[in-house]
């Protein structure tokens, strides 16, 4: 029931404060009227004093109802304006000397408090509106009948439509039925607002109001997709034409050396050994080049893992027996099995053990591989006892290489596998000595174990 149809209550308390007063003091007014009247006073005298008993009497019980009725009036007055949310009223000449005087008081703090907090609150929302309107991510929000309660400009960008001809919608009118019951954070391509894109979809649930509300945040991956890929490209073209010019810059120069050579009218003694020796340089250098873009297409074009089981230690002997330029260390592990392509695995597992036995011979250390389950992950790791690594950030750099006749595609290529196989590649220095340590981890699949069955 509202304050307004709530029946107004009987005025009991203001009536019953003077008639208490009254109450209290009729005894003595009773025997003062007889002492009064009984005695031998005048007619004048009688009804002076009467009239001065009653009028004192009569003036105490609305003095007292005046002390105890108006302030809790007041108090009512200053609770009702802090429930409809006005707390520019104040309760003035309030003593803490007594006990309305101290609830007077402290209604008044918690107007203080009260009003202090609504302007944190309003604050706040301004806040978290003005956020919701600046982001560049679509944020819905529903209620328990899957209805929309809130959009921000994003959301409104995205369905092509006002807030207010989408607020009071259900998800499914809007298109937005199948993301609200997504579970976790998803990647898809999303058609709404008659637009398709790459979309992350993340759903969360609050509560308002004590109510249960579901938030539906969509965040386009498309424009962050597309200035990457500018990125990509930049630097495929920075690393092309680096390699191109380093090949072509000798070969323009011994190509019109060689013209002006042939061109002369008498040759020197020593021409064909000067056209032997310059169409050597450019055979090299056209091999180099050759080579270089074959290894790029190798880079990218690798193939889809064709997966089959594949026996861990087999497979870690397999490699380690092809090196021979230095006895490679194996720490046996558990006997396990992956569900991954063993010709792209070896290929990772040579790449990580020949830069290791590089690293190891030039510092006369060894190397060590080993295995072990890292919960539902396989972690292989392949540790050397070389100088360790001096630039970690442009380790997975493809083409990038410290060694004199390095390609600069085995470790971008050897991640590139790992990945492929839903895993990763680190390197990192050791902690324990000089030297590299190399860390594969693989999941597991099914992960069989060796002697099941």
């Amino acid at each position: 029931m509202s304050p307004a149809a709530r029946p107004r209550p009987r005025r009991a308390l203001e009536n019953r404060v003077p008639l208490l007063v009254l109450a209290g003091g009729l005894p003595a007014a009773i025997v003062s009227l007889a002492w009064l009247w009984g005695g031998e006073h005048g007619v004048e005298v009688r009804w002076t004093v009467t009239v001065v008993i009653l009028s004192v009497w009569w003036g105490c019980a609305l003095a007292a109802r005046e002390r105890v009725v108006r302030p809790l009036q007041l108090l009512a007055n200053l609770l009702a304006a802090l429930r409809e949310g006005d707390y520019s009223v104040r309760g003035a000449g309030a003593s803490e000397q007594d006990a309305l005087g101290m609830a007077m008081t402290e209604v008044k703090a918690l107007g203080h408090t009260l009003q202090s907090q609504r302007l944190d609150a309003l604050e706040a929302t301004a806040l978290l509106r003005t956020v919701m309107s600046e982001i560049d991510v679509a944020v819905f929000a529903f209620d328990a009948d899957d209805t929309l309660r809130l959009v921000n400009r994003e959301g409104e960008r995205l369905l092509g439509r006002p807030s207010e001809r989408l607020l009071g919608r259900s998800a499914g009118a809007l298109g937005l039925g199948d993301y609200l019951g997504a579970d976790g954070p998803r990647r898809l391509d999303v058609v709404l607002g008659g637009t398709r894109g790459r979309w992350e979809v993340r759903r969360g649930t609050f509560r308002q109001g004590g109510l249960p509300h579901r938030l539906l945040v969509l965040s386009d991956l498309s424009r962050t997709l597309r200035e990457e890929e500018r990125q990509a490209w930049q630097r495929l073209i920075r690393v092309l034409s680096h390699e191109i010019n380093n090949s072509l810059a000798p070969i323009k120069s011994i190509s019109r050396s060689l013209r002006r050579m042939v061109g002369r009218p008498v040759r020197p003694a020593d021409c064909d050994e000067e056209l032997q020796r310059g169409l050597s340089v450019i055979e090299g250098r056209s091999g180099a080049l050759g080579r270089f873009l074959q290894a790029y297409v190798r880079l990218a074009q690798l193939p889809k893992p064709a997966r089959r089981p594949v026996d861990v230690a087999a497979w870690v002997q397999r490699v380690v027996d092809l090196e021979e330029r230095l006895p490679v260390a194996v720490r046996p592990g558990p006997d396990a099995s992956l569900l991954a392509d063993d010709d792209q695995l070896d290929q990772l597992l040579i790449n990580l053990v020949r830069n290791s036995v590089d690293a190891a011979l030039d510092a006369g250390g060894g190397v060590t591989v080993s295995w072990a389950w890292i919960g539902a992950m396989l972690e292989v790791v392949v540790e050397d006892e070389g100088a360790g690594l001096a630039d970690t950030a442009n380790l997975f750099v493809p083409f990038f290489t410290t060694k004199p006749n390095g390609s600069g595609i085995g470790l971008a290529l050897s991640r590139q596998i790992a990945e492929a196989h839903g895993g990763e590649l680190t390197l990192e220095n050791r902690t324990d000595r000089s030297g590299c340590r190399a860390r594969l981890r693989l999941p597991d699949g099914e992960r069989v174990a060796l002697n099941a069955g």
